[in-house]
């Protein structure tokens, strides 16, 4: 891991109800308290996939807090999960 960075676990991972084709992944803290949003374009019909990594590593000011309780700890036992089964650089 860089200095200055935290990892974020990817948490969830749902498609836009504003924009076709745009998927919004969710990355977090271990313990939920943290959140990372990234929003992606789906993939062409090119057939050039884009990997989807199970963690990154961001600075901490692109993280925003998580305030409710019931979201922070289904970040934080999704966050858990990942972190257990796979590898920050694996891809998901």
């Amino acid at each position: 891991m860089v200095p200055d960075t935290v990892r974020v676990w990817l948490v969830e991972r749902t498609y836009s109800d504003d924009e076709q084709n745009l998927i919004i992944l969710v990355y977090a803290t271990l313990d939920g308290s943290r959140y990372f949003r990234k929003e992606r374009a789906l993939p062409s019909f090119t057939g050039a996939a884009r990997e989807t990594t199970a963690a990154l590593d961001v600075t901490a000011d692109q993280l925003g807090t998580v305030e409710d309780e019931e979201t922070r700890d289904r970040y934080a036992t999704e966050a858990d999960r990942m972190a257990t089964e796979y590898g920050p650089d694996e891809s998901v």
